[in-house]
């Protein structure tokens, strides 16, 4: 059995991207991407992040637009080891999801400011734990139960009981500046450079945990074990007590009887039976402790099996003593924090009035993450530790082409560059003991991509409506996947329109659902499985001076 500490290790990108994106990047970064998640040659202000070397081809003003997403996630994870319950379900809310850009246009040049939540983004909670936490306390009925030839304990016990909480979040902040210059009509450049905070957060207990023993030998303090649901920690403990008790009473039984010897008062050969009540009844209870029988044993042999089990019960002691520290009430609260910077570059080449071609390329943001702990009790978050948490660079491409004036048809394709990142996966790798941190490429054999359609349609001079598809597809092995850290290939519907309250307002909407395909992972003897289910509601506004 393993303690809250050896559960924890995969947790360092919980929860992830919510909806669009790599494995930790959000590409969800306006509302008009949610009506159509297909923007990576956008001429429009969300431009400033999907595409900022055509903001160059806006008319010259001061441009605004926010947007906010609210996101709706469920998280399922399954599994056929033997528990108390076999599906745990988490739940992630982010009401507040916004993106923030600010634009300037002036002749050739445009200059563009963006807060954008570049990667995770709300709250994972768990409210009954994973099945990596239960399952470190389902084991112990089967193995408290097994004979001790078999590494059990010959205690009968069949129940279990434990309270489990998990909640985490992950919020990568992006603070953007991106200049851009049209070299001519048709070839626009742009340089930038994002500023991303990192904050991760931990907090979760493994606590109360029950069993049901039936062995009266570790009664203690007036607590029986027949067979009720008892505390776990305290039964374990009282099973210290009495097994040091009895490894103490043989030793000081053996050297009582050897202290008799020396004396003349009996010998070797003196039947147990023939001592004094007081020593027959410690020797019997103290072998009897150990299923031997003192029925027709001499002293001489006595004195040896005395000696042969006091270690024995030394070594269970021990282990009890161990039972009831990593049965005992766990608490993590930690917090993490750190900080990127990531260069930007963009072209955008406007091949004809009504083809636009766009290509940006943003560079591997290596980021520390820094512990500040406040509640550690499985030393996983030593205070002041460091751990990597890189974002991965990315190649975007898109095209918007207009077959008609009305009618804007887009296409997008990004490529995540994981494999030369380090997102702070923790593994044991034989035949080492302990896990540490391993390159990306040792649990990704391919690299992240996603790709979007859309079209737009101006149904009235005030009113277009709009639709998309997006689809995302991991390359993570089973090595990255974990009830706790996991990345699933995922397909996307985007649904919504824009409306003109004025001449220089506009008001975009938009509903998108995402379908994540599910994962199994085989262990040895059990299965897992991690399914997501989600979807986000958007609004935001344009404004031009």
């Amino acid at each position: 059995m393993k303690r809250l500490s050896t559960i924890i290790i995969a947790s360092l990108l919980l929860p992830a991207t919510l909806m669009a994106g790599g494995i930790v990047t959000n590409t969800n970064q306006s509302a008009s991407f949610i009506r159509m998640p297909s923007r990576d040659a956008s001429l429009n202000l969300d431009a400033a992040y999907y595409n900022p070397a055509g903001l160059s081809l806006l008319k010259d003003g001061f441009y605004l637009s926010f947007s906010n997403q609210t996101v709706l996630q469920t998280r399922t994870i399954g599994s056929t080891f033997t528990m108390n319950r076999q599906e745990f379900e988490g739940k992630v809310m982010a009401p507040l999801f916004p993106s923030v850009y600010a634009i300037y246009k002036k002749d050739k040049v445009a200059y563009s400011l963006g807060i954008v939540p570049i990667g995770g983004g709300g709250t994972a909670g768990f409210e009954t734990g994973l099945p990596s936490f239960e399952q470190q306390v389902a084991v112990l009925p089967a193995m408290l139960s097994a004979p001790v030839a078999l590494g059990g304990a010959n205690i009968p016990t069949t129940q279990y009981g434990v309270n489990a909480k998990f909640d985490g979040s992950s919020l990568n902040w992006g603070f953007q500046f991106n200049a851009a210059y049209a070299l001519s009509d048709m070839f626009s450049l742009s340089l930038g450079a994002r500023i991303v905070t990192a904050n991760n957060s931990y907090s979760g207990y493994l606590k109360d945990v029950m069993i049901n023993p039936t062995y009266t030998g570790f009664n203690q303090g007036g607590r029986v074990y027949a067979g009720t649901m008892v505390s776990a920690p305290q039964f374990f403990a009282d099973g210290a007590t009495t097994l040091n008790g009895l490894a103490a009473g043989a030793t000081a039984t053996s050297n009582g009887l050897t202290g008799l010897i020396t004396a003349g008062t009996i010998t070797a050969a003196t039947l147990v039976s023939d001592l004094d009540a007081a020593t027959i009844g410690a020797i019997t209870t103290i072998l009897g402790a150990a299923n031997i029988s003192a029925t027709g044993m001499n002293v001489g042999t006595a004195i040896g099996t005395l000696n042969a089990v006091a270690p024995n019960f030394t070594a269970g002691a021990t282990r009890m003593t161990g039972f009831s520290r990593m049965t005992s009430n766990a608490e993590i609260d930690a917090e993490q924090t750190g900080m990127g910077i990531t260069p930007v570059i963009g072209v955008n080449i406007k091949v004809m009035e009504n083809l636009n071609v766009a290509l940006k390329y943003e560079h591997l943001t290596q980021i520390t993450m820094t512990n500040d702990t406040d509640k550690d009790d499985v030393g996983m978050f030593p205070d002041g530790a460091k751990t990597p948490n890189d974002m991965p660079g990315m190649i975007s491409a898109g095209v918007a082409y207009k077959p008609i004036s009305k009618l804007n048809v887009t296409a997008g394709y990004h490529l995540y560059l994981d494999k030369g990142a380090n997102y702070g996966k923790k593994m044991i790798t034989p035949p080492a003991t302990v896990a540490a941190f391993v390159d990306n490429d040792v649990v990704i054999d391919k690299d992240f991509w996603e790709a979007a359609f859309g079209v737009e349609y101006e149904v009235t001079d005030k009113i277009l409506v709009s639709a998309g598809f997006l689809r995302t597809q991991t390359g993570v092995n089973a090595d990255y996947q974990s009830d706790l850290s996991h990345s699933l290939s995922t397909n996307s519907i985007g649904l919504g329109g824009r409306y003109m309250v004025m001449e220089n307002l506009g008001v975009n909407v938009g509903f998108m659902k995402t379908m994540y395909e599910s994962y199994t992972k085989i262990f040895t003897g059990y299965e897992e499985t991690y399914k997501r289910d989600a979807m986000v509601f958007a609004i935001g506004l344009d404004y031009n001076f």
